[in-house]
């Protein structure tokens, strides 16, 4: 036996392979033993009756990132990390967008700098990749993989964003030497501003009629030319927030022939559908659920929960990206633009606290997918996928002791009121879960305990990563 500092005594360990009754030991924030009883350690957990889990990773949340329109993200790090340790999260991995004209190191820096002492969870950067010059294809990006950031965003809409199809392949092919892992934002930016200017024509502006805009036929062209790039220069993909069915067909295409392009799903796209963008009467409160791609219709859920527990998806994440919906200075979703077309309500809702909540109640505790599963597309596989397994991830001798202990008979109802994020909503006011994160235990560290945030200063360290274990061999 190995003298603890810690012991986490009676709980149901959950991996994302087996549970068993056991005790954890931990010493210097690190599980040292995991056995029948644990003994000596001068501080004691009791976890009798709750499941042991490993703490969640949010793979794709945005902090602090600035807006080209004005608008002010509700959430900075001390606030959205703060935020996620409350929902059982112990690791985020935010991004660091990259401004057109400026560096990405310099870009990473500024990130750095907003994030330094302020992070309640560990903290891994995703790269967003705008403007992709010779000299961040031939410097900057080798570079920083190097340096551990081994992943990079691109989009395939937004004007300030978009990349067309020769800086796609010129971002994949740098990625596939380096053995990076690309993220694909996938919809069409020509056909949803074909859309939205048909829209806008025939007068239909509402926040509902963005559903209408970045139609889900946009969604699938998309993810297959995204598909085909990858294949082309032959790099593992993922791609990100898929929203219903169309598009997941296109993935298991590819997966059928052998290619490595990953899944990931939301919340929005199992608890919302389009209808919520309606508000009360096709009103403004429809800006509300206003995110891209947008939530789809029933058979839409019914795909998504399918492909949770067939493995089309690998990772559950949150994509929280806050903003206000009342906001001094007309900085809010409810700003005067924003009031003439839903083409400028900005695209974004919270849900880094919600994410495991929602989940298990939906999936577990109704019987749609295991408890090992939930650990799976929680934590371990994104810790795999984007190279911080198994120091992450896992409930094993040698990894960090990130746990969240979890009571799955509480219910609770979703409110504003009880929520820590930056943001003067929730879009899931009112919905009832059952199954609650009761402690989250960071390397060892309580930092949150029935919902109250028990760190006295944040403790949370930026992570290099390692390549995917997923994506390479």
């Amino acid at each position: 036996m190995t003298a603890c500092d810690l012991a986490i005594r009676g709980g149901t360990i959950v991996t994302a392979a087996d549970r068993f009754v056991a005790d954890i030991g931990i010493r210097d924030g690190v599980i040292v033993e995991i056995s029948r009883a644990v003994t000596g350690a001068p501080q004691e957990i009791d976890a009798t009756g709750l499941l042991v889990l490993p703490g969640g990773i949010d793979a794709h949340v945005h902090l602090d990132q600035p807006t080209s329109d004005g608008t002010k993200m509700a959430d900075d790090f001390a606030s959205g990390t703060r935020s996620a340790v409350a929902g059982g999260n112990t690791t985020v991995m935010p991004f660091v967008m990259q401004i057109k004209g400026t560096s990405l190191r310099t870009c990473l820096e500024e990130y750095h700098s907003k994030a330094e002492g302020n992070c309640f969870t560990d903290v891994s950067f995703h790269l967003v990749v705008s403007d992709p010059t010779p000299q961040v294809l031939g410097q900057e990006l080798p570079a920083l993989v190097r340096d551990g950031y081994t992943s990079f965003k691109v989009f395939m809409t937004y004007d300030d964003l978009v990349l067309n199809d020769h800086e796609l392949l010129s971002v994949f092919d740098v990625a596939r030497r380096e053995q990076a892992l690309v993220m694909v934002h996938a919809e069409g930016n020509d056909a949803i501003k074909y859309m939205t200017t048909k829209l806008e024509a025939e007068g239909k502006t509402a926040p509902y009629y963005h559903a209408e805009a970045h139609a889900q036929i946009a969604e699938r062209e998309a993810t297959h030319r995204a598909i085909s790039h990858a294949q082309l220069t032959d790099v593992p993909v993922v791609i990100v927030h898929v929203s219903g069915r169309d598009p997941m067909e296109q993935i298991q295409w590819a997966r059928g022939r052998g290619m490595k392009v990953f899944a990931e799903t939301c919340p929005q796209y199992i608890a919302l559908t389009k209808d919520d963008l309606k508000g009360l009467n096709m009103d403004f409160e429809g800006a509300k659920y206003v995110c891209s791609p947008p939530p789809r219709d029933a058979d839409s859920q019914r795909a998504i929960w399918q492909g949770l527990r067939d493995g089309t998806f690998d990772i559950f994440s949150s994509d929280h990206c806050p903003f206000y919906f009342e906001a001094p200075d007309d900085v809010g979703k409810n700003n005067v633009k924003a009031r003439t077309s839903f083409k400028w309500v900005p695209n974004g809702i919270p849900g880094v606290e919600t994410r495991l909540p929602i989940l298990f109640s939906e999936g577990v505790s109704k019987g749609r997918i295991s408890a090992e599963r939930f650990v799976a597309l929680t934590s371990s596989n994104p810790a795999k996928l984007y190279g911080l397994y198994p120091a992450k991830g896992a409930i094993a001798i040698g990894a960090d002791a990130d746990i969240t202990l979890w009571d799955d008979q509480r219910r609770v109802t979703l409110s504003q009121d009880i929520l820590h994020h930056g943001s003067d909503y929730t879009p899931y006011e009112g919905l009832e879960v059952t199954g609650w994160p009761v402690r989250t235990i960071l390397r060892g560290q309580t930092v949150m305990l029935d919902g109250e945030i028990a760190q006295q200063a944040p403790q949370g360290r930026h992570l290099k990563r390692a390549k995917s274990s997923l994506g390479y061999p």
